[in-house]
């Protein structure tokens, strides 16, 4: 497997993996999926703002093409939240459990702290959605809350499970 930036020609798998957590999975509260044109917008966003937006691409052997996607954002839109980063991370479903998601994870968090991030937060959709929670764990994040009935998709309520780890120097002094 190999972990890359993304570009232009990985629309179409990026479109095609959301497409299938949008359509049966909470762990986004998008209830549409994004048409590739949308996706576009969104890698340019964030790419255009220096943030990193990777695939896992499979090698020979291993199935072919983008079997997952993740990237980075800074958490919100406010100047305090400067060194908090937000992940999203979204792995094709015949390879979900093999490892794809916590390299792709992995490689974001070595991203962020070079761009001085300080905090990666994934906010996870649905307290059932145990293998992103458990991906997460493995790499030294920490549950820190859970909203409860976040979201009402397929028919039911749905949690949003906060999760948090420092990254680089973290909180133990101030970004000069």
């Amino acid at each position: 497997m190999i972990i890359r930036d993304a570009g232009p020609d990985d629309l179409p798998a990026i479109t095609a993996i959301y497409a299938h957590h949008v359509e049966h999975g909470a762990g986004t509260f998008e209830e549409v999926p994004p048409d590739q044109e949308e996706m576009a917008r969104r890698l340019r966003h964030v790419q255009g703002e220096g943030w990193a937006w990777l695939v896992a691409e499979a090698e020979q052997g291993e199935g072919q093409g983008i079997i997952g996607f993740a990237y980075y954002a800074q958490f919100r839109d406010r100047s305090a939240y400067r060194y908090t980063a937000e992940d999203s991370i979204y792995v094709r479903n015949d390879v979900r459990g093999q490892g794809v998601g916590k390299a792709l994870v992995a490689a974001l968090l070595e991203r962020a702290a070079e761009a001085g991030f300080r905090q990666m937060f994934a906010l996870i959709g649905d307290s059932d959605n145990v293998g992103s929670i458990g991906l997460h764990v493995s790499l030294g994040f920490r549950q820190a809350g859970v909203l409860k009935s976040a979201g009402v998709k397929f028919g039911r309520w749905v949690d949003l499970v906060f999760m948090q780890r420092g990254i680089g120097m973290a909180d133990r002094d101030l970004p000069g």
